[in-house]
């Protein structure tokens, strides 16, 4: 598995400067190549080295490898739309292979610059301290201006083992209300995440009716904020949920929310909210924490699993009498609604990756698995 770790590089002034400059030349060299290739149009590789490759690296002074990678970006950037032509604001990120960029030792990384190799310091955290000596491959150094720091974005190669046979499913309901509810009964409450969010939406829209100089600066310094925020509690919440299923060896399952915002149609009120919930991002981190504890995850279709009784089967609307409850009309079976949905999941989990206990799940007539052990 490949995983990414940040390393904030700490260059002396001269260093810095050395960088500041090759970055800049480096995208002014993928701007105009850019505008090269829209007007030939065409986005292959071989064809634009073969065509701008020598005027590349006599026009812009770049060497070599440098130069392959301006032609990579360039032509990846112009594939993605080939009606628009790409643009390269000068501070964009350089794309460093393992020909111009090595890590030397435990804290240092060689990088190539327009005057030459430079070896440049950076600080390791407990995180990075782990994935220091598997760094290889393509590493990209991003410049932000606020901070007017660097960093480099380096590729690590991790193994990961193989999945055990699970011995049961931990089912995962998510939602925005709680962030999470398990097939256990645990629930994950979203309400201080919402809160948040909330706030400093509040606060961009004063600062941005507002519009003076002071309000636009802090605007540009608050702009990843909640994004970080928001990834940090994930980050503990996955890690939460995938210590808790390795621990009892189970495998996962969660629902599969990836055409969610197509076929809601939320009011006006509810859609920053809806959109602003990051359960792709959530779902990845369990992904991939799961895959390096050796967790098998599984995802399901959510239809009908908030309205569909554990127990008898029953699929009806007027199963959820508010947000938070459940009754069944049929049965009479109450609970918290997400933790039923978590069941409901936890048994299409069960039938999905088939475990020894497989026959003891019957399918509804809605085609739901239900268990009598849930």
């Amino acid at each position: 598995m490949k995983l990414v770790a940040k390393l904030k590089l700490a260059p002396t002034p001269e260093q810095a400067a050395a960088l500041l400059v090759t970055m800049e030349r480096f995208n002014a060299a993928c701007d105009w190549l850019a505008g090269k290739a829209f007007g030939d149009r065409t986005a292959n590789k071989y064809l634009v080295q073969r065509r701008y490759y020598a005027q590349l690296r006599a026009d812009f002074g770049l060497g070599a490898q440098m130069a392959v990678r301006v032609l990579a970006k360039v032509c990846d950037a112009y594939k993605r739309d080939k009606k628009i032509r790409p643009t390269f604001k000068p501070h964009g990120a350089i794309v460093y292979d393992q020909r111009n960029s090595r890590i030397v030792g435990l804290d240092r990384v060689s990088l190539a610059t327009l005057s030459g190799r430079i070896v440049v310091p950076f600080l390791v955290g407990e995180y990075q301290r782990t994935l220091v000596d598997r760094l290889k491959g393509q590493a990209d150094l991003v410049y932000e201006p606020q901070t007017r720091g660097f960093f480099l974005y380096a590729t690590a190669e991790v193994p990961t083992p193989e999945p055990g046979i699970p011995q049961d499913v931990l089912g995962l309901d998510l939602g925005i209300v709680n962030l999470a509810a398990d097939s256990d009964g645990s629930l994950y409450a979203g309400a201080v995440c919402t809160g948040i969010r909330r706030r400093y939406h509040r606060l961009r829209q004063r600062l941005q009716a507002k519009g003076t100089r002071s309000a636009k600066r802090l605007l540009k310094q608050r702009r990843r904020k909640e994004q970080r925020f928001q990834a940090n509690v994930n980050h503990i919440l996955s890690k939460q949920l995938v210590q808790n299923a390795a621990s009892t060896h189970r495998a996962l399952a969660l629902e599969d929310l990836k055409a969610l915002r197509d076929r809601i149609r939320a009011p006006q009120a509810q859609r920053r909210v809806l959109h602003g919930w990051a359960f792709a991002q959530l779902r990845s981190f369990v992904e991939y924490k799961a895959a390096l504890a050796g967790v098998k995850v599984v995802a399901v279709n959510p239809r009908n699993t908030s309205r569909t009784c554990p127990v008898c089967g029953l699929i009806d609307k007027a199963n959820r009498p508010t947000q938070a409850r459940f009754r069944c009309v049929g049965c009479g079976l109450e609970g918290e609604a997400d933790t039923i949905a978590a069941q409901n999941i936890r048994a299409l989990g069960r039938a999905a990756v088939m475990l020894p206990h497989a026959s003891l799940l019957t399918v509804s007539p809605s085609g739901v698995e239900a268990s009598s052990r849930l």
